[in-house]
C-alpha cells in the first residue's frame, strides 16, 4: 500500500441508482437521518443493483442451495441529511473474491454531485446446509461484469 487515500466515489462512478425520499421515521432528535437508516438503503440499493443487472437471486438460491450473507456493512458519513431530502443511492460491484463479492453504495442528492456517504457492503456466498462458503459462479460473475463494463477475473 502507498499509503494514500483512496478516491471517493463520484457520481459518474455508478451505473445505477434508487431513488429515494428521506421520511420522518427515518429522523433521529436531531433531525437528521438516523445512522442505521444508511445500511437498509444500501442493502435496498444492492438488491436493486443485482436485479438490475440480470440475476434473478431468488431463482439461484433456490436451485442452488447457495445463499449469501452480509459479512461486512460499513458507513462513511460526509454530510448530514435531513428530513423529505429526496435522494439517489448508487450501488456498483468493485471487487469478486472467491467466494465474496465486494459493493460499494453511495449517497447523491437527487440529481446531484455531492457525495452525501459512502462505504462498503460485503457478501459471503456459503451453501445453506453446511453454511460453509462456496465460489461465486461463473455466470454471476460474468452477469455483473457485462453490467458495469469491466472484468472481474476469478481468482487463481
Amino acid at each position: 500500500m502507498d499509503g494514500a487515500a483512496p478516491r471517493l466515489p463520484g457520481r459518474a462512478d455508478f451505473r445505477f441508482f434508487l431513488a429515494h425520499r428521506v421520511r420522518y421515521v427515518e429522523l433521529d432528535t436531531q433531525g437528521i437521518v438516523f445512522n442505521a437508516h444508511y445500511l437498509t438503503w444500501y442493502d435496498e440499493a444492492v438488491s436493486d443493483y443485482i436485479r438490475a443487472a440480470g440475476w434473478d437471486y431468488q431463482t439461484e438460491v433456490k436451485a442452488s442451495g447457495a445463499d449469501f450473507h452480509v459479512v461486512r456493512g460499513l458507513v462513511e458519513y460526509k454530510v448530514a441529511i435531513g428530513r423529505a431530502a429526496r435522494l439517489e443511492i448508487g450501488a456498483r460491484c468493485t471487487r469478486i473474491g472467491r467466494s465474496s463479492i465486494a459493493f460499494q453504495p453511495a449517497v447523491f442528492p437527487a440529481g446531484g454531485d455531492t457525495l452525501l456517504a459512502t462505504g462498503e457492503i460485503v457478501w459471503v456466498l456459503t451453501d445453506q446446509a453446511s453454511r460453509r462458503p462456496v465460489p461465486i459462479p461463473d455466470r454471476l460473475r460474468e452477469v455483473l461484469a457485462t453490467f458495469e463494463g469491466r472484468t472481474f477475473p476469478a481468482p487463481g
